[in-house]
């Protein structure tokens, strides 16, 4: 049930909205009034949050599937007022480790996600509507083994803003999570999770983890403001002012 009008009658499709940032994303948008089409690749996972938000409809594809991204978007029936796309998760790996061939694989298909779901949006998104793109902070201090995730995220700035002037008047912007306490960092700390907890909650200037709620309560205001586009908006609890990654 909706609890908030700032969405109120607008359409929002999350794509990788079956965990995480992406669920909370739409969880917020259902609640400022919201229709919420959901994507992601594990159709039993989807249907649960489909449910668990109730979302107008769901489907399962994976993003990185160019034709399966295509009949998606073919088989949507009217114009969408916004586009979150939060699929896909970081690559880490010390060069001394790393499988180049998969390394540049990832690079290459998750750039190829946001161009082909942009290029999709052109003929999707009404006039004055938005697609918001997620990220991270992992360029913003060198550290080993984040190597390609760093190139990434130092490269998605450009992209948006570049975007945000071929789109035009779609607005084009991008999120940049610093540590966020996700099913996903859970996944990828294992054992280590709660002592990133307590380190964070010791030293980031807001003394506590930033949560899914956190980003997802940006993301509802960056796409309901008009006068925002072609920018990144990090969310990061003051981690980059301190000197812990």
């Amino acid at each position: 049930m909706s609890t908030g009008t700032a969405l109120h009658g607008q359409t929002v499709v999350v794509i990788g909205g079956s965990s995480g940032i992406g669920l909370e994303i739409a969880r917020s948008a259902c609640a400022e009034g919201a229709g919420v089409l959901l994507t992601g690749r594990d159709q039993e996972r989807l249907a649960k949050a489909a449910a668990d938000v109730d979302a107008r409809s769901h489907t399962a594809f994976d993003a990185t599937d160019s034709r399966g991204l295509a009949e998606f978007f073919r088989s949507l029936d009217a114009p969408v007022d916004h586009i979150a796309v939060t699929a896909g998760r970081p690559y880490y790996a010390p060069l001394a480790d790393m499988d180049v061939a998969d390394a540049s694989r990832y690079v290459a298909e998750h750039v190829q996600v946001l161009l082909e779901v942009a290029r999709h949006a052109a003929g999707t998104v009404r006039p004055g509507g938005s697609l918001l793109f997620m990220s991270g902070t992992g360029a913003r201090r060198p550290n080993v083994g984040i190597s390609v995730t760093a190139l990434l995220t130092a490269g998605l700035p450009a992209l948006t803003a570049n975007l945000a002037l071929e789109l035009a008047p779609i607005r084009v912007n991008l999120i940049a999570p610093g540590f966020v306490d996700t099913p996903l960092s859970a996944s990828l700390l294992g054992d280590a999770l709660e002592a990133r907890r307590d380190q964070l909650r010791a030293t980031l200037p807001i003394r506590r983890v930033v949560g899914p709620q956190d980003v997802a309560a940006l993301a509802v205001h960056v796409l309901t403001n008009t006068a925002l586009t072609g920018a990144t908006y990090d969310i990061d609890g003051g981690q980059q002012l301190v000197g812990h990654g």
